[in-house]
């Protein structure tokens, strides 16, 4: 694995242990706040904005990622000591200024192309072959909430700070959280309760409705530590089986009990022919540590 060719201009990479990639947001900014003569400008806080080239870059690296055989799973957080990402930049956004040079039609098919874009993004980490394990601390709100619900697994800090703020700056959440959060979560009071009010939450209630699987005690450094030990043992089974455990559980998500387990026969049906099988199998056996091969990295 090379995590330079995986480090750009809003995120960093690097590759803690062997097969793991953590993939950090570093976006250097700070947002500003409205103009008053007795504000400061505020710590960078990973906010994306209509400029795209943050979540057009995470798509990018996703994507690569996806099809790097070296990589068996990926750690998802931020570079900053302060925040996941506190979302969108309603200061660079042109929503806020309310202003445009399209009649109606052509502004509402513009804006329906960016939305579009905008969801691919953040869903090509739901369709990444790896597994994604999200490590949040800090402000983790809006857009934040968006990104950990497309991951696969999701821990915290202590010190997050959650919300789904859209309903607070008029809009419905539009990226993904309203779709994926209320499955995740499975209370769909609750869900809608968190994205109309627009309150934060911490990360008691999120482990206690079930967002996150485990709460880190203290700040970026101790998540991304649990994040990286989860990230080591997933990359040490077989990449086949956790591939496979990935993709059906995807499907399963969105279609019955009875299609889940006819696509999990179709998939097995040629996956349980891996040599990794026999290895596993053996090696539980006998307890022995065990090794699998890399899988090939597709000819496109």
């Amino acid at each position: 694995m090379d995590p330079t060719q995986y480090t750009g201009d809003f995120h960093r990479a690097s590759e803690p242990s062997t097969g793991v990639l953590l993939l950090e947001f570093n976006r250097q900014v700070a947002i500003l706040p409205r103009p008053r003569a007795d504000r400061t400008s505020r710590a960078p806080v990973n906010a994306f904005h209509d400029a795209q080239v943050l979540w057009q870059e995470m798509h990018r690296i996703v994507d690569d990622v996806s099809n790097d055989p070296d990589v068996r799973c990926i750690v998802l957080s931020s570079a900053l000591e302060n925040a996941f990402t506190a979302g969108l930049d309603v200061t660079k956004s042109e929503l806020s200024s309310g202003k445009t040079f399209l009649d109606p039609a052509r502004r509402a098919t513009s804006l329906r192309a960016h939305l579009l874009k905008f969801q691919a993004a953040i869903t090509s980490l739901s369709r990444a072959r790896q597994p994604v394990v999200c490590a949040l601390f800090g402000s983790s709100v809006g857009l934040a909430i968006d990104i950990a619900s497309a991951c696969d697994i999701r821990v915290c800090a202590s010190n997050v700070k959650f919300g789904i703020f859209e309903v607070n700056v008029g809009l419905a959440a539009d990226i993904g959280t309203l779709q994926r959060f209320p499955k995740i979560i499975g209370n769909d009071s609750k869900a809608r309760e968190l994205a109309m009010i627009g309150r934060p939450f911490g990360a008691k209630e999120a482990e206690e409705i079930g967002f996150v699987s485990e709460v880190a005690q203290g700040g970026r450094q101790e998540v991304i530590e649990l994040a990286l030990q989860k990230a080591k043992m997933i990359a040490s089974r077989s990449p086949i089986a956790v591939i496979g455990t990935k993709e059906v559980m995807n499907h399963s998500r969105d279609h019955s009990v009875d299609d889940g387990l006819q696509y999990v026969a179709t998939w097995n049906m040629a996956m349980l022919q891996s040599e990794d099988t026999p290895k596993a199998m053996g090696s539980a056996l006998k307890r022995t540590p065990v090794t699998f091969d890399p899988i090939a990295k597709a000819k496109l």
